[in-house]
């Protein structure tokens, strides 16, 4: 391992007045021969020394201390090539149920003791900078080699401690392709509701990563995995009610092959990763129709506003909460390709900012109705129709358009009325491109003031 180890680290470790051992991540990627994709590791270290000593011989060697944790033990560094490091000195941790940091900490030069506090095995397998050897007190080595998911403890014990961990098991699951032990899902599954304990902004980030996990070693459908595991394991239930509501909830089976939030998990795999939440949340308003009206007539509508609700809860940021609840709201527009050219025209044009990753969002939800990857019937439409307007230079956008606020201006329009007259003439334009030119936009705008 000694050849992916930072020249500044190694010569941290040559310093040290005790082992300085490599742990976690970066470790167990090295021995499962895994790479991210963005090459980015992580640096976590840890050694029997107090963090004021540790902190004590990093700066003598020009590393940069960025904070220090003297209660849990924790100094974060970088060196001069701006990699970034925490240290944490060897420890163990007391926990009460619910609550999601220890209540107690206690400082050891046990390396056991150390592993013990950690989550799976194969994150606490040590790797000792200076005489190059590894530590495996136990047992994650073997566990890495079968791809195995274990917990260090009686799972029910290590996820009783810590909720967060309930995410980390399906994150790491999927990241990996690694398989929890039949003893590591059923602890979770009797800790699932600690998630509770755990703050909405934690929750979304590691629901991110998961959602995003095909990302991190590039995994074919890692992150339908990690979803799949959340619902095995009960998290779900607690963390996306509205959207478990579509569990064991049939639909047509001459469109559908799986229960709505089957079918939903299932349009997250088949979704670009630009469209995956949007996906996720697509149909959430089918349950609450179906239970409240008996159909789902109403699903895009309710869906967008349930969207609203959920990452609004979840402490998402907002630009990324209404453009996914905005597609939510359209995906089912023009579904059995029906909708006049006219009116399409007219949608693609005031949609414009939306219309790819709509395109994104149906070709997922058709694929996922019953795994078919071929084309869906509507994007296929859509798309010829695109084309068809390219080439007759319609315009999606005011900038497209051959007059602007000034031309308008210069008519005699009120400066209220622009805003509107523009718009109109730009649906005019993509319907008829023909008249995209000055002249006889000039003059439908002086008509158009007397309707407007």
């Amino acid at each position: 391992m000694r050849e992916i180890i930072p020249e500044k680290l190694q010569t941290l470790a040559q310093n040290c007045p005790a082992p300085l051992y490599v742990v976690g991540g970066s470790v167990r990627d090295y021995l499962a021969k895994l790479t991210p994709l963005n090459k980015k590791r992580d640096w976590d270290i840890c050694a029997p020394l107090p963090c004021e000593t540790f902190e004590k011989y990093a700066k003598s060697l020009g590393f940069v201390i960025k904070a220090v944790y003297a209660h849990t033990g924790t100094v974060k560094l970088l060196d001069s090539e701006k990699t970034e490091y925490e240290y944490t000195c060897f420890r163990s941790d007391k926990y009460v149920r619910g609550i999601h940091a220890p209540v107690e900490i206690y400082f050891t030069d046990d390396i056991k003791a150390d592993a013990r506090r950690r989550d799976f095995t194969s994150n606490a397998v040590y790797y000792d900078i200076k005489s190059n050897e590894f530590c495996d007190p136990l047992g994650g080595v073997d566990d890495i080699k079968n791809k195995r998911l274990r917990t260090v403890a009686p799972a029910k014990k290590v996820f009783g401690e810590d909720g967060l961990r309930l995410m980390r098991l399906a994150r790491q699951a999927a990241e990996l392709g690694f398989s929890p032990d039949k003893e590591c899902i059923l602890g979770a599954q009797e800790n699932a509701a600690l998630i509770q304990d755990i703050s909405a902004e934690r929750i979304f980030t590691e629901l991110s990563a998961i959602v995003y996990a095909d990302g991190r070693y590039g995994f074919k459908n890692a992150h339908y995995h990690g979803l799949s595991l959340l619902n095995e394991i009960g998290v779900l239930d607690f963390i996306l009610p509205e959207l478990v509501l579509g569990r064991n909830m049939a639909q047509r089976p001459d469109f559908h092959k799986y229960d709505v939030l089957e079918h939903s998990l299932r349009a997250v795999l088949y979704a670009e990763k630009e469209v995956r939440f949007a996906a996720l949340f697509h149909d959430v308003g089918k349950p609450f129709c179906q239970l409240r009206d008996g159909n789902g007539f109403a699903h895009p509508e309710e869906g967008a506003r349930l969207t609203r609700e959920i990452l609004s809860r979840l402490k998402a940021p907002k630009r990324f909460t209404e453009e996914t609840a905005k597609l939510v709201e359209l995906h089912m527009y023009d579904f059995n390709c029906q909708t006049r050219e006219n009116k399409l025209r007219k949608f693609f044009v005031e949609h414009y900012p939306f219309l790819q990753s709509l395109l994104l969002l149906k070709q997922a939800d058709f694929s996922a109705c019953a795994d078919n990857r071929s084309i869906a019937p509507t994007c296929a439409r859509w798309q010829s129709l695109l084309t068809k307007m390219q080439a007759e230079q319609a315009p999606f956008t005011l900038k497209a358009l051959a007059v602007d606020g000034k031309d308008l201006l210069s008519l005699g329009l009120q400066p209220k009325s622009v805003s509107k007259t523009l718009n109109t003439l730009l649906v005019h334009a993509a319907i008829h491109p023909k008249d995209n030119e000055k002249p006889k936009l000039l003059k439908l705008a002086v008509s158009l003031q007397k309707t407007l």
